[in-house]
């Protein structure tokens, strides 16, 4: 009845955050303010890029535009948060608030997951079957799949809030993180927490691994079709199209295996926040980057624009 009490009295949460010197804090907050602003230029200009030239409006970039929106999404979940706790003593979060926040966070990471699979897809159909492409990437199907992307992303977040929201902290709600994430309030639980680890490992694992599968052996057939190209230019212009969906994918997919879909991925909570502030903010502020400078259309387009 004791920890009951203590349960319902629970309101919010206090964000410990980075644990640096005062004078390293003014640092922190213009690294993460900067990278954030690079974020919202960086993402938007994408979209409106894709959307104003219609020499653009072809399926992988329907995909990469949504890509765009979700790298602006997740991070703005989390961002203003983060900065508002550097120009504030309390770092709190409210109970509700922080429920929000790991939902619509844990909604967009996992959409992204599916997204950047059906990325590959779209690759192999244009690579491999070039004159059947119009047809199997019509715009039904796209909008098709990535709502499918979004319904996974839903039933992911959903299924994560609840087992974790469903815990126990009694009187601690000091988290060791930056944001509300799983690890961290797996943490402060003063309940057996075993079955939530499980969860959060199988699950992620499951995510990981199938969407990993899917891209590898999408471009294990792209590669074997580029490989029978007879001319060196259009084997070049494959890659460089394919090296951009590569490049985000090794390091989204490498920075949420290490943080979620590994045994012991709680343990180290200082790990876990370099981790995390590499794939919530570095990444996205890499990928508009990635795909713009690496891809010819979109770089003219610019410049068309311009």
């Amino acid at each position: 009845s004791e920890m009951s009490r203590n349960y319902s009295e629970l309101t919010e949460f206090i964000l410990l955050g980075f644990r640096t010197a005062p004078g390293l804090q003014i640092l922190l907050f213009l690294v993460i303010l900067l990278i954030y602003i690079v974020i919202v230029v960086g993402n938007i200009s994408m979209i409106i890029v894709i959307k104003v030239d219609s020499r653009l409006h072809m399926p992988m970039y329907f995909f990469l535009r949504n890509l765009s929106y979700l790298d602006l999404c997740y991070p703005t979940v989390i961002a203003p948060k983060i900065l508002a706790n550097f120009l504030s003593n309390e770092k709190k979060i409210s109970y509700s608030g922080c429920i929000a926040q790991f939902f619509f966070f844990a909604l967009f990471v996992t959409t992204e997951c599916f997204l950047l699979a059906v990325m590959a897809f779209d690759r192999i159909s244009a690579n491999c079957s070039p004159l059947l492409y119009p047809m199997h990437m019509s715009q039904k199907v796209c909008v098709r799949l990535v709502t499918g992307s979004y319904i996974c992303g839903v039933i992911n977040s959903v299924v994560h809030t609840g087992f974790t929201f469903s815990l126990r902290f009694c009187e601690e709600n000091r988290l060791d993180h930056f944001f509300c994430d799983v690890p961290a309030l797996i943490e402060i639980s003063c309940v057996d927490t075993f079955v939530n680890e499980i969860v959060l490992f199988v699950l992620s694992a499951f995510i990981v691994i199938t969407t990993t599968m899917a891209i590898l052996i999408s471009y294990a057939y792209i590669l074997s079709t580029v490989l029978k190209i007879p001319s060196t230019q259009g084997r070049s212009k494959t890659f460089s199209t394919c090296g951009s969906h590569i490049a985000a994918v090794s390091l989204f997919y490498g920075t949420v295996f290490f943080m979620y879909a590994q045994p012991g991925a709680i343990a180290s909570p200082q790990q876990n926040k370099i981790i995390a502030v590499f794939y919530t903010l570095v990444i996205p502020m890499l990928n508009p980057l990635i795909y713009s400078l690496r891809n010819r259309d979109v770089k003219d387009a610019v410049k068309r624009i311009l």
